[in-house]
């Protein structure tokens, strides 16, 4: 049996694998851009417990101001205690403060000032009218973002199993469903922000940041796989027998130290060249 973790929870387990994921080489262009006196003010949406806060504003100059989106008022908590101890690279100060609010209908006016955007694991979340508003006041703000971490669709497993690719085929489709009268867009979403930001005319780099997790990393990818499992059989009742066979394998695998898997994501930096 795996533990039932709180959101919160879950994103404290995933935090390193997402550190470890992310592609390094796109914080180069945006410490570039970051001159002057500042203080530099980046928007992190979405920010759950503020990982993304934590990992990038040591690499950055100072001073900065983060402004942290969520709906949580326990993430934003969490996520100001713990960029209390944050120092920029230089060892310029670095600040935050929180907002409570729905990042999908921020506008341009929002964002005014920014010296970048950022966000984690977040795009797949939004449906192709959201992400293409977000776009929108990126753009109209005239400022870069940093995307990091978007699902795309692809995981790899080590040994591999029949079931594999039935199981991935149904947890994407889950990730595409409608919730709420919203279509997600789930692993289509880095590619519709690629072309969202296009229409401005604003170049993207595109990275790969796959999490790669080997027997070091169990506990996070039981967990993950658990979820992953039940999204696939939410969507398709059917493989429910199949599925429980297959957990007790890969648990099985993993309390060996043989199981390995990649899961793909995506980064992307707009507006920063």
């Amino acid at each position: 049996m795996i533990d039932e973790l709180t959101f919160a929870d879950w994103l404290r387990l995933r935090e390193d694998a997402d550190a470890a994921a992310r592609a390094v080489e796109l914080v180069d262009p945006v410490r570039r851009r970051l001159t002057g006196p500042g203080p530099h003010v980046i928007h992190d949406l979405g920010t759950g417990t503020g990982s993304m806060g934590r990992w990038l504003a040591p690499q950055l100059p100072g001073p900065q101001h983060w402004v942290m989106y969520d709906r949580d008022d326990d993430l934003l908590a969490r996520a100001t205690a713990g960029m209390a101890a944050v120092a920029a690279v230089d060892g310029g100060a670095v600040t935050a403060e929180t907002r409570r609010t729905d990042i999908t209908r921020l506008t341009p006016a929002d964002l005014s000032g920014a010296a970048l955007v950022t966000a984690s694991a977040l795009l797949d979340m939004l449906t192709e009218a959201e992400a293409r508003r977000m776009v929108d006041s990126c753009a109209g703000a005239g400022c870069p973002a940093l995307f990091m971490v978007s699902v795309v669709g692809r995981v790899r497993f080590a040994p591999a199993d029949p079931l594999d690719a039935e199981f991935t085929e149904a947890f994407n489709a889950h990730q595409r469903r409608t919730t709420e009268g919203r279509a997600l867009l789930g692993p289509d979403a880095v590619e519709a922000v690629v072309d969202a930001f296009g229409r401005h005319g604003v170049p993207v780099q595109v990275r790969s940041s796959p999490w790669r997790l080997g027997s070091e990393d169990s506990a996070l990818a039981l967990h993950w796989l658990a979820g992953w499992l039940e999204a696939a059989v939410e969507t398709r009742p059917e493989l429910a027998e199949a599925a429980v066979g297959y957990a007790r394998r890969r648990r099985s695998e993993a309390a060996e130290g043989r199981l390995h898997v990649e899961v793909d994501h995506t980064d992307l930096l707009a507006g920063c060249g």
